[in-house]
């Protein structure tokens, strides 16, 4: 992913000048607002790609957008970004930051797909599990994809654990191919 790398030692320097002020929570409810008013607006999104704009008025938007929404250090890192140039970088800023923040925080983010919404009792079924097992706080973020048919596959950090029927289909029909099954007609 271009930018990642910059984007991540941006997030990193904010996270250390919100931990010195002791901001670092405020600041992250700051980027998850901000990454979520870019990422719903395909003006914004543009206005902050075009290189026929220029930072200064990039900062302006921003500021009339943001400006009594925001603190202080997350209105720094507009300026910040207009100095450098670097106004396009601010969303994956923002999701970095919210990544780091939950790392520092011990905080996961539990990913499930399902074929259907969970309901509530499920979802906090989920829940428990996954933090008796990883032992850190953790949030849940359901995807419906009724690709799967039934079932879910569940993603925690870099861990996958694949419980649909579309995957246990897959798996039957591997076993099919790779075998040397031979019918009697």
């Amino acid at each position: 992913m271009k930018g990642a790398r910059p984007a991540l030692r941006y997030a990193r320097a904010i996270l250390n000048l919100a931990k010195e002020s002791g901001l670092e929570t405020e600041v992250n409810a700051d980027m998850q607002f901000i990454n979520a008013t870019i990422s719903e607006s395909n003006d914004l999104q543009t206005m902050l790609k075009s290189p026929v704009i220029k930072a200064a008025d990039k900062k302006k938007v921003l500021d009339a957008i943001f400006a009594d929404k925001v603190n202080a250090v997350s209105l720094g890192l507009f300026n910040l970004l207009e100095e450098n140039k670097r106004m396009v970088m601010l969303e994956p800023i923002a999701a970095q930051y919210t990544i780091i923040y939950d790392y520092l925080k011990s905080k996961d983010v539990a990913k499930v797909t399902t074929a259907v919404p969970l309901t509530k009792e499920l979802e906090e079924k989920v829940l428990s599990k996954v933090v008796e097992l990883t032992g850190n706080k953790t949030s849940i973020e359901n995807t419906v994809d009724p690709a799967i048919i039934g079932g879910f596959i569940l993603r925690v950090g870099d861990m996958q654990y694949d419980a649909s029927i579309s995957n246990n289909l897959n798996e039957l029909r591997r076993e099919f191919d790779d075998s040397q099954y031979i019918p009697k007609i």
